[in-house]
């Protein structure tokens, strides 16, 4: 049932980890030039993975098992993408590569955001299919 509500929070999900990286920079390094996703492929592949993830899991509609669990890797590859954007701008060695963060840096929480509803909606209708089962 591709006219789900979760279909449109994996939807979005999947435009903001896809497309609006290359709309968004991440950060500003010391010399003033913007850093993009597609600057640095760790977090070009994280992002598309991510984005991939979310429009597989639109189309397992008939298997919602697999549609919450595709979602909850989702969500922990969004929280590997915060934990290397605070590592970036927090390096260790004291001197920073980045001097301003950019809106970029928050898309991965807004995508957490949108799956742990997508989750919710899933959980709600396997919910619903059980409890119909149990009429039965």
């Amino acid at each position: 049932m591709i006219q789900r509500i979760q279909t449109i929070y994996l939807l979005l999900a999947a435009i903001i980890s896809g497309g609006l990286i290359f709309v968004f920079n991440l950060w500003a390094d010391t010399e003033g030039s913007l850093v993009f996703a597609k600057d640095n492929m760790m977090c070009l592949a994280l992002f598309l993975g991510s984005a991939l993830l979310s429009l597989v899991s639109i189309f397992m509609y008939s298997n919602r098992k697999l549609q919450f669990v595709l979602g909850r890797l989702n969500i922990i590859l969004n929280f590997f993408l915060i934990v290397f954007f605070v590592y970036q701008s927090l390096n260790i060695s004291g001197e920073t590569n980045v001097s301003e963060k950019g809106i970029g840096m928050f898309l991965p929480i807004i995508s957490i955001v949108l799956l742990v509803l997508a989750n919710k909606a899933i959980k709600k209708d396997e919910d619903l299919v059980k409890s119909v089962d149990r009429l039965r």
